[in-house]
Protein backbone atom coordinates (compact mmCIF):
# COMPACT_ATOMS: atom_id res chain seq x y z
CA UNK A 1 0.00 0.00 0.00
CA UNK A 2 1.29 3.47 -0.86
CA UNK A 3 2.12 5.94 1.91
CA UNK A 4 -0.84 8.14 2.83
CA UNK A 5 0.82 11.04 4.66
CA UNK A 6 3.43 12.09 2.12
CA UNK A 7 5.69 15.16 2.19
CA UNK A 8 3.20 16.85 -0.12
CA UNK A 9 0.03 15.90 1.74
CA UNK A 10 -2.74 18.48 0.98
CA UNK A 11 -0.38 20.46 -1.29
CA UNK A 12 -1.84 20.34 -4.78
CA UNK A 13 0.41 22.65 -6.78
CA UNK A 14 4.07 23.56 -7.20
CA UNK A 15 3.39 26.95 -5.63
CA UNK A 16 1.71 25.38 -2.60
CA UNK A 17 4.59 22.97 -2.14
CA UNK A 18 7.17 25.76 -2.34
CA UNK A 19 5.29 27.95 0.13
CA UNK A 20 4.93 25.13 2.62
CA UNK A 21 8.35 23.53 2.44
CA UNK A 22 10.37 26.73 2.07
CA UNK A 23 8.43 29.09 4.33
CA UNK A 24 5.85 27.43 6.60
CA UNK A 25 7.25 24.10 7.72
CA UNK A 26 10.23 25.48 9.62
CA UNK A 27 8.40 28.05 11.73
CA UNK A 28 8.02 27.43 15.48
CA UNK A 29 4.58 26.98 17.03
CA UNK A 30 2.84 29.71 19.02
CA UNK A 31 -0.07 27.90 20.66
CA UNK A 32 -1.92 30.80 22.22
CA UNK A 33 -5.09 28.89 23.14
CA UNK A 34 -5.32 25.32 24.37
CA UNK A 35 -6.69 23.21 27.21
CA UNK A 36 -3.53 21.30 28.09
CA UNK A 37 -3.28 20.52 31.84
CA UNK A 38 -0.50 22.68 33.35
CA UNK A 39 0.10 20.03 36.01
CA UNK A 40 1.17 17.54 33.33
CA UNK A 41 3.62 20.08 31.92
CA UNK A 42 5.01 20.81 35.39
CA UNK A 43 5.58 17.13 36.16
CA UNK A 44 6.91 16.38 32.66
CA UNK A 45 4.42 13.54 32.44
CA UNK A 46 5.11 10.41 30.45
CA UNK A 47 2.24 8.43 28.98
CA UNK A 48 2.01 4.63 29.29
CA UNK A 49 0.23 3.93 26.03
CA UNK A 50 -1.61 5.39 23.07
CA UNK A 51 -5.02 4.80 24.65
CA UNK A 52 -4.06 7.02 27.56
CA UNK A 53 -2.55 9.93 25.63
CA UNK A 54 -5.12 9.75 22.80
CA UNK A 55 -8.47 8.97 24.38
CA UNK A 56 -8.48 10.43 27.90
CA UNK A 57 -10.71 13.47 27.56
CA UNK A 58 -10.79 13.67 23.75
CA UNK A 59 -14.48 14.21 23.04
CA UNK A 60 -13.82 14.52 19.28
CA UNK A 61 -12.88 10.84 19.23
CA UNK A 62 -15.68 9.90 21.61
CA UNK A 63 -18.30 11.44 19.31
CA UNK A 64 -17.02 9.42 16.37
CA UNK A 65 -16.90 6.23 18.40
CA UNK A 66 -20.48 6.67 19.63
CA UNK A 67 -21.61 7.27 16.05
CA UNK A 68 -19.92 3.99 15.13
CA UNK A 69 -21.95 2.08 17.71
CA UNK A 70 -19.26 1.93 20.40
CA UNK A 71 -20.61 1.63 23.94
CA UNK A 72 -19.97 4.52 26.34
CA UNK A 73 -17.78 2.27 28.47
CA UNK A 74 -15.10 2.51 25.77
CA UNK A 75 -15.43 6.30 25.41
CA UNK A 76 -15.72 8.16 28.70
CA UNK A 77 -16.32 5.01 30.72
CA UNK A 78 -14.32 2.53 32.79
CA UNK A 79 -12.81 0.30 30.11
CA UNK A 80 -9.03 0.00 30.28
CA UNK A 81 -6.73 1.95 27.97
CA UNK A 82 -6.18 -0.89 25.52
CA UNK A 83 -9.86 -1.69 25.22
CA UNK A 84 -10.56 1.98 24.43
CA UNK A 85 -7.74 2.11 21.90
CA UNK A 86 -8.96 -1.02 20.12
CA UNK A 87 -12.48 0.43 19.98
CA UNK A 88 -11.07 3.60 18.42
CA UNK A 89 -8.96 1.58 15.98
CA UNK A 90 -12.13 -0.17 14.79
CA UNK A 91 -13.72 3.25 14.31
CA UNK A 92 -10.91 4.98 12.40
CA UNK A 93 -11.62 3.41 8.99
CA UNK A 94 -15.20 4.67 9.38
CA UNK A 95 -13.98 8.26 9.87
CA UNK A 96 -13.15 8.73 6.17
CA UNK A 97 -13.59 12.45 5.28
CA UNK A 98 -13.79 13.38 8.96
CA UNK A 99 -10.72 15.39 10.08
CA UNK A 100 -10.05 12.66 12.67
CA UNK A 101 -8.84 10.43 9.85
CA UNK A 102 -6.21 13.00 8.88
CA UNK A 103 -5.26 13.94 12.45
CA UNK A 104 -4.91 10.31 13.52
CA UNK A 105 -2.52 9.41 10.74
CA UNK A 106 -0.60 12.67 10.96
CA UNK A 107 0.02 11.99 14.64
CA UNK A 108 1.09 8.41 14.02
CA UNK A 109 3.50 9.63 11.35
CA UNK A 110 4.95 12.64 13.15
CA UNK A 111 5.33 11.20 16.65
CA UNK A 112 6.00 7.53 15.92
CA UNK A 113 7.14 7.34 12.28
CA UNK A 114 4.24 5.01 11.50
CA UNK A 115 2.86 5.01 7.96
CA UNK A 116 0.53 2.06 8.50
CA UNK A 117 -3.15 2.95 8.40
CA UNK A 118 -4.87 2.31 11.72
CA UNK A 119 -7.59 -0.35 11.67
CA UNK A 120 -8.74 -3.36 13.64
CA UNK A 121 -6.20 -5.48 11.75
CA UNK A 122 -3.21 -3.20 12.42
CA UNK A 123 -4.18 -2.07 15.93
CA UNK A 124 -2.22 -4.68 17.92
CA UNK A 125 1.08 -3.97 16.15
CA UNK A 126 0.60 -0.21 16.41
CA UNK A 127 -0.28 -0.53 20.10
CA UNK A 128 2.97 -2.36 20.83
CA UNK A 129 5.17 -0.10 18.70
CA UNK A 130 3.77 3.13 20.15
CA UNK A 131 3.90 1.81 23.72
CA UNK A 132 7.62 1.14 23.36
CA UNK A 133 8.26 4.58 21.85
CA UNK A 134 6.14 6.39 24.45
CA UNK A 135 8.54 5.10 27.12
CA UNK A 136 11.39 7.09 25.59
CA UNK A 137 12.38 10.50 27.10
CA UNK A 138 11.58 12.33 23.86
CA UNK A 139 7.91 11.34 24.29
CA UNK A 140 7.51 12.91 27.72
CA UNK A 141 5.58 16.20 27.74
CA UNK A 142 8.78 18.25 27.64
CA UNK A 143 10.15 16.10 24.86
CA UNK A 144 7.00 16.51 22.79
CA UNK A 145 7.01 20.29 23.20
CA UNK A 146 10.72 20.58 22.37
CA UNK A 147 10.74 18.19 19.45
CA UNK A 148 7.72 19.91 17.91
CA UNK A 149 9.36 23.32 18.36
CA UNK A 150 6.50 24.66 20.47
CA UNK A 151 7.70 28.11 21.46
CA UNK A 152 4.69 29.27 23.49
CA UNK A 153 1.78 27.51 25.18
CA UNK A 154 -1.11 29.45 26.74
CA UNK A 155 -3.30 27.23 28.88
CA UNK A 156 -6.88 28.05 29.96
CA UNK A 157 -7.27 28.72 33.67
CA UNK A 158 -10.02 29.60 36.12
CA UNK A 159 -9.45 32.76 38.21
CA UNK A 160 -9.72 30.64 41.37
CA UNK A 161 -6.74 28.53 40.26
CA UNK A 162 -3.68 29.25 42.42
CA UNK A 163 -1.47 28.59 39.36
CA UNK A 164 0.91 26.41 41.36
CA UNK A 165 1.71 24.32 38.28
CA UNK A 166 2.61 27.46 36.37
CA UNK A 167 4.81 28.53 39.25
CA UNK A 168 6.56 25.15 39.22
CA UNK A 169 7.18 25.40 35.47
CA UNK A 170 8.70 28.87 35.88
CA UNK A 171 10.86 27.92 38.84
CA UNK A 172 12.11 24.73 37.20
CA UNK A 173 13.41 26.63 34.18
CA UNK A 174 14.43 23.56 32.16
CA UNK A 175 11.68 23.75 29.55
CA UNK A 176 12.52 25.86 26.52
CA UNK A 177 8.82 26.33 25.74
CA UNK A 178 7.29 29.32 27.52
CA UNK A 179 4.05 28.39 29.30
CA UNK A 180 1.55 31.08 30.33
CA UNK A 181 -1.88 31.04 31.99
CA UNK A 182 -5.03 32.50 30.43
CA UNK A 183 -7.73 34.15 32.58
CA UNK A 184 -11.14 32.54 31.91
CA UNK A 185 -13.82 33.89 34.30
CA UNK A 186 -16.92 32.28 32.77
CA UNK A 187 -18.27 31.18 36.15
CA UNK A 188 -18.37 34.79 37.37
CA UNK A 189 -21.30 35.36 34.99
CA UNK A 190 -23.54 32.52 36.14
CA UNK A 191 -25.95 34.31 38.50
CA UNK A 192 -28.76 32.37 36.82
CA UNK A 193 -27.32 29.24 38.46
CA UNK A 194 -27.13 30.31 42.13
CA UNK A 195 -25.82 27.05 43.54
CA UNK A 196 -22.90 26.85 41.12
CA UNK A 197 -22.29 30.60 41.32
CA UNK A 198 -22.10 30.57 45.10
CA UNK A 199 -19.81 27.57 45.25
CA UNK A 200 -17.43 29.24 42.82
CA UNK A 201 -17.67 32.65 44.51
CA UNK A 202 -16.83 31.09 47.85
CA UNK A 203 -13.67 29.65 46.31
CA UNK A 204 -12.88 33.08 44.84
CA UNK A 205 -13.17 34.60 48.32
CA UNK A 206 -10.87 31.93 49.71
CA UNK A 207 -8.06 32.31 47.16
CA UNK A 208 -8.23 36.11 47.04
CA UNK A 209 -8.66 36.70 50.75
CA UNK A 210 -11.46 39.14 49.90
CA UNK A 211 -14.93 38.64 51.36
CA UNK A 212 -17.30 38.34 48.40
CA UNK A 213 -20.43 39.26 50.35
CA UNK A 214 -21.15 42.30 48.18
CA UNK A 215 -20.78 43.18 44.52
CA UNK A 216 -18.01 45.65 45.31
CA UNK A 217 -15.95 43.05 47.15
CA UNK A 218 -16.68 40.51 44.39
CA UNK A 219 -15.25 42.90 41.80
CA UNK A 220 -12.29 43.65 44.08
CA UNK A 221 -11.54 39.92 44.38
CA UNK A 222 -11.70 39.45 40.60
CA UNK A 223 -9.37 42.39 40.04
CA UNK A 224 -6.96 40.96 42.57
CA UNK A 225 -6.94 37.63 40.70
CA UNK A 226 -6.50 39.47 37.40
CA UNK A 227 -3.48 41.25 38.91
CA UNK A 228 -2.11 37.94 40.20
CA UNK A 229 -2.48 36.30 36.78
CA UNK A 230 -0.63 39.26 35.27
CA UNK A 231 2.22 38.75 37.74
CA UNK A 232 2.32 35.12 36.66
CA UNK A 233 2.84 36.14 33.04
CA UNK A 234 -0.76 36.03 31.79
CA UNK A 235 -1.52 38.37 28.91
CA UNK A 236 -4.74 36.83 27.54
CA UNK A 237 -8.26 36.39 28.78
CA UNK A 238 -10.91 34.11 27.34
CA UNK A 239 -14.70 33.85 27.50
CA UNK A 240 -16.87 31.01 26.22
CA UNK A 241 -20.44 32.20 25.68
CA UNK A 242 -23.41 31.41 23.48
CA UNK A 243 -23.47 35.06 22.44
CA UNK A 244 -22.19 38.40 23.66
CA UNK A 245 -24.85 40.20 25.69
CA UNK A 246 -25.16 43.96 25.48
CA UNK A 247 -27.64 45.56 27.84
CA UNK A 248 -27.65 48.71 29.94
CA UNK A 249 -27.02 47.82 33.58
CA UNK A 250 -26.44 50.25 36.42
CA UNK A 251 -24.34 49.48 39.48
CA UNK A 252 -27.55 49.25 41.50
CA UNK A 253 -29.12 46.73 39.10
CA UNK A 254 -25.96 44.61 39.12
CA UNK A 255 -25.99 44.63 42.93
CA UNK A 256 -29.60 43.41 42.99
CA UNK A 257 -28.78 40.46 40.72
CA UNK A 258 -25.63 39.64 42.68
CA UNK A 259 -27.40 39.80 46.03
CA UNK A 260 -30.21 37.54 44.81
CA UNK A 261 -27.74 34.94 43.60
CA UNK A 262 -25.73 35.09 46.83
CA UNK A 263 -28.94 34.55 48.76
CA UNK A 264 -29.60 31.45 46.67
CA UNK A 265 -32.56 33.01 44.87
CA UNK A 266 -33.37 32.61 41.21
CA UNK A 267 -32.27 35.55 39.06
CA UNK A 268 -34.75 36.29 36.22
CA UNK A 269 -33.42 35.95 32.69
CA UNK A 270 -33.53 39.68 31.90
CA UNK A 271 -31.62 40.53 35.08
CA UNK A 272 -29.06 37.83 34.34
CA UNK A 273 -28.49 39.28 30.87
CA UNK A 274 -27.90 42.74 32.32
CA UNK A 275 -25.53 41.33 34.93
CA UNK A 276 -23.50 39.45 32.30
CA UNK A 277 -23.25 42.60 30.22
CA UNK A 278 -22.11 44.57 33.26
CA UNK A 279 -19.45 42.00 34.12
CA UNK A 280 -18.15 41.72 30.57
CA UNK A 281 -17.59 45.46 30.43
CA UNK A 282 -15.76 45.18 33.75
CA UNK A 283 -13.54 42.41 32.39
CA UNK A 284 -12.92 44.32 29.16
CA UNK A 285 -11.67 47.32 31.10
CA UNK A 286 -9.38 45.15 33.21
CA UNK A 287 -7.86 43.68 30.05
CA UNK A 288 -7.46 47.08 28.41
CA UNK A 289 -5.76 48.54 31.49
CA UNK A 290 -3.24 45.71 31.49
CA UNK A 291 -2.70 45.58 27.72
CA UNK A 292 -4.06 42.05 27.47
CA UNK A 293 -5.76 40.35 24.53
CA UNK A 294 -9.39 39.32 25.01
CA UNK A 295 -10.71 36.18 23.31
CA UNK A 296 -14.43 35.66 22.74
CA UNK A 297 -15.49 32.12 21.83
CA UNK A 298 -19.09 32.50 20.75
CA UNK A 299 -21.87 30.30 19.44
CA UNK A 300 -21.44 26.79 20.87
CA UNK A 301 -24.59 25.08 22.11
CA UNK A 302 -23.35 23.03 25.03
CA UNK A 303 -24.47 19.98 27.01
CA UNK A 304 -27.43 19.11 24.80
CA UNK A 305 -27.81 15.56 26.13
CA UNK A 306 -29.07 16.02 29.68
CA UNK A 307 -28.81 12.30 30.50
CA UNK A 308 -25.16 12.14 29.50
CA UNK A 309 -24.43 15.49 31.16
CA UNK A 310 -25.66 14.07 34.49
CA UNK A 311 -23.62 10.93 33.92
CA UNK A 312 -20.38 12.36 32.49
CA UNK A 313 -20.39 16.12 33.06
CA UNK A 314 -19.38 18.90 30.61
CA UNK A 315 -16.89 18.70 27.73
CA UNK A 316 -17.66 15.07 26.95
CA UNK A 317 -18.87 15.39 23.36
CA UNK A 318 -22.49 16.49 23.53
CA UNK A 319 -22.10 20.02 22.20
CA UNK A 320 -23.10 21.38 18.81
CA UNK A 321 -23.22 24.52 16.73
CA UNK A 322 -25.78 26.97 18.07
CA UNK A 323 -27.98 29.25 16.00
CA UNK A 324 -27.82 32.42 18.08
CA UNK A 325 -28.09 36.03 16.91
CA UNK A 326 -24.56 37.42 17.19
CA UNK A 327 -24.19 40.74 15.37
CA UNK A 328 -26.14 43.23 17.47
CA UNK A 329 -24.96 42.17 20.92
CA UNK A 330 -21.36 41.83 19.81
CA UNK A 331 -21.35 45.24 18.13
CA UNK A 332 -22.90 46.86 21.17
CA UNK A 333 -20.42 45.27 23.57
CA UNK A 334 -17.36 46.24 21.55
CA UNK A 335 -18.74 49.74 21.11
CA UNK A 336 -19.26 50.20 24.87
CA UNK A 337 -15.58 49.57 25.44
CA UNK A 338 -14.44 51.53 22.40
CA UNK A 339 -16.42 54.64 23.40
CA UNK A 340 -14.27 55.07 26.50
CA UNK A 341 -11.01 54.04 24.85
CA UNK A 342 -11.01 50.74 26.76
CA UNK A 343 -11.40 48.18 24.00
CA UNK A 344 -8.49 45.72 24.33
CA UNK A 345 -6.96 43.73 21.54
CA UNK A 346 -9.66 41.19 20.76
CA UNK A 347 -9.99 37.87 18.93
CA UNK A 348 -13.47 36.73 17.88
CA UNK A 349 -14.14 33.03 17.27
CA UNK A 350 -17.43 31.84 15.83
CA UNK A 351 -18.79 28.30 16.04
CA UNK A 352 -21.43 28.73 13.32
CA UNK A 353 -20.07 29.23 9.78
CA UNK A 354 -23.07 31.40 8.91
CA UNK A 355 -21.44 34.03 11.15
CA UNK A 356 -18.16 34.15 9.22
CA UNK A 357 -18.94 37.36 7.36
CA UNK A 358 -20.52 38.93 10.45
CA UNK A 359 -17.34 38.39 12.46
CA UNK A 360 -15.01 39.27 9.60
CA UNK A 361 -16.78 42.60 9.08
CA UNK A 362 -17.19 43.23 12.82
CA UNK A 363 -13.45 43.38 13.41
CA UNK A 364 -13.15 46.07 10.73
CA UNK A 365 -15.52 48.32 12.66
CA UNK A 366 -13.10 48.62 15.57
CA UNK A 367 -9.62 48.63 14.06
CA UNK A 368 -8.09 51.88 15.29
CA UNK A 369 -4.58 51.98 13.84
CA UNK A 370 -2.93 51.50 17.24
CA UNK A 371 -1.86 47.90 16.62
CA UNK A 372 -1.67 46.02 13.31
CA UNK A 373 -4.61 43.64 13.32
CA UNK A 374 -5.80 44.81 16.74
CA UNK A 375 -9.15 43.13 16.11
CA UNK A 376 -8.80 39.54 14.91
CA UNK A 377 -11.18 37.05 13.33
CA UNK A 378 -9.95 33.84 14.97
CA UNK A 379 -9.14 30.59 13.25
CA UNK A 380 -11.73 27.93 12.54
CA UNK A 381 -12.81 26.73 15.97
CA UNK A 382 -14.15 23.42 17.32
CA UNK A 383 -16.66 22.19 14.74
CA UNK A 384 -14.90 24.31 12.10
CA UNK A 385 -11.25 23.30 12.57
CA UNK A 386 -11.15 21.14 9.45
CA UNK A 387 -10.25 21.83 5.82
CA UNK A 388 -13.57 23.32 4.74
CA UNK A 389 -14.05 25.34 7.95
CA UNK A 390 -10.51 26.70 7.86
CA UNK A 391 -10.77 27.67 4.21
CA UNK A 392 -14.09 29.42 4.87
CA UNK A 393 -12.51 31.44 7.68
CA UNK A 394 -9.41 32.27 5.63
CA UNK A 395 -11.53 33.33 2.65
CA UNK A 396 -13.85 35.53 4.72
CA UNK A 397 -10.91 37.22 6.42
CA UNK A 398 -9.12 37.67 3.08
CA UNK A 399 -12.16 39.18 1.40
CA UNK A 400 -13.09 41.57 4.20
CA UNK A 401 -9.89 42.26 6.13
CA UNK A 402 -6.15 41.61 6.08
CA UNK A 403 -5.16 37.97 5.96
CA UNK A 404 -1.55 39.13 6.17
CA UNK A 405 -2.11 40.34 9.77
CA UNK A 406 -3.78 37.11 10.95
CA UNK A 407 -2.28 35.60 14.13
CA UNK A 408 -2.81 32.08 12.85
CA UNK A 409 -3.62 28.67 14.25
CA UNK A 410 -4.09 27.26 17.75
CA UNK A 411 -4.74 23.72 18.92
CA UNK A 412 -7.69 24.30 21.31
CA UNK A 413 -6.86 20.78 22.46
CA UNK A 414 -6.46 18.73 25.64
CA UNK A 415 -3.98 16.34 24.00
CA UNK A 416 -0.21 16.76 23.71
CA UNK A 417 -0.35 14.86 20.42
CA UNK A 418 -2.40 17.61 18.75
CA UNK A 419 0.50 19.72 17.53
CA UNK A 420 0.30 18.37 13.95
CA UNK A 421 -2.89 20.45 13.73
CA UNK A 422 -0.59 23.43 13.21
CA UNK A 423 1.01 21.57 10.31
CA UNK A 424 -2.47 20.74 9.01
CA UNK A 425 -3.44 24.41 9.08
CA UNK A 426 -0.18 25.50 7.42
CA UNK A 427 -0.66 23.04 4.58
CA UNK A 428 -4.23 24.27 4.07
CA UNK A 429 -3.05 27.91 4.10
CA UNK A 430 -0.24 27.25 1.61
CA UNK A 431 -2.49 25.23 -0.66
CA UNK A 432 -5.05 28.04 -0.69
CA UNK A 433 -2.51 30.73 -1.57
CA UNK A 434 -0.73 28.42 -3.99
CA UNK A 435 -3.99 27.77 -5.81
CA UNK A 436 -4.42 31.52 -6.32
CA UNK A 437 -0.90 31.74 -7.74
CA UNK A 438 -1.54 28.89 -10.16
CA UNK A 439 -4.81 30.54 -11.23
CA UNK A 440 -3.05 33.84 -11.91
CA UNK A 441 -4.97 35.56 -9.09
CA UNK A 442 -1.80 36.32 -7.12
CA UNK A 443 1.68 37.15 -8.42
CA UNK A 444 4.33 34.43 -8.38
CA UNK A 445 6.32 36.51 -5.91
CA UNK A 446 7.43 33.93 -3.39
CA UNK A 447 9.40 36.39 -1.32
CA UNK A 448 6.22 38.43 -0.76
CA UNK A 449 3.87 35.48 -0.30
CA UNK A 450 6.35 33.40 1.67
CA UNK A 451 6.91 36.29 4.07
CA UNK A 452 3.17 36.53 4.68
CA UNK A 453 2.97 32.77 5.25
CA UNK A 454 5.77 32.99 7.82
CA UNK A 455 4.00 35.89 9.52
CA UNK A 456 0.75 33.96 9.81
CA UNK A 457 2.49 30.81 11.04
CA UNK A 458 4.39 32.50 13.87
CA UNK A 459 5.66 36.06 13.60
CA UNK A 460 2.30 37.86 13.74
CA UNK A 461 1.43 36.09 16.99
CA UNK A 462 4.86 36.80 18.41
CA UNK A 463 4.41 40.53 17.76
CA UNK A 464 0.72 40.69 18.69
CA UNK A 465 0.67 39.02 22.10
CA UNK A 466 3.84 40.58 23.46
CA UNK A 467 4.93 37.38 25.24
CA UNK A 468 8.49 36.21 25.59
CA UNK A 469 8.93 33.26 23.26
CA UNK A 470 10.92 30.13 23.94
CA UNK A 471 14.10 29.26 22.08
CA UNK A 472 13.15 26.02 20.37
Amino acid sequence: MSVFITDDFLLHSDSARELYHEYAAGEPIFDYHCHLPPAEIAENKSFPNLGNIWLAGDHYKWRAMRANGVDERFCGGDADDKEKFLAYARTVPRTIRNPLYHWTHLELKRFFGIDTLLSEETAEAIWEETREKLARPEMSVHGILSNHRVSVVCTTDDPVDRLESHRRIREDGTLATRVYPTFRPDKALSVDQPEAFNGWTDRLAEVSGVDCASLDSFLEALKQRHDFFHEMGCRLSDHGMTRCDDADCTDAEARVAFDKARAGKAVPADEAIRFRSYMMVFFGRLDADRGWTKQLHLGAMRNNNSRRFKQLGPDTGFDSIGDYPQAQGLAGYLDRLDRTGQLPKTILYNNNPTDNYIFATMIGNFQDGSVPGKMQFGSGWWHLDQIEGMEWQLNALSNLGLLSRFVGMLTDSRSFLSYPRHEYFRRILCNLIGRDVENGELPRDMKLLGGIVRDICFRNAEAYFGLETGTV
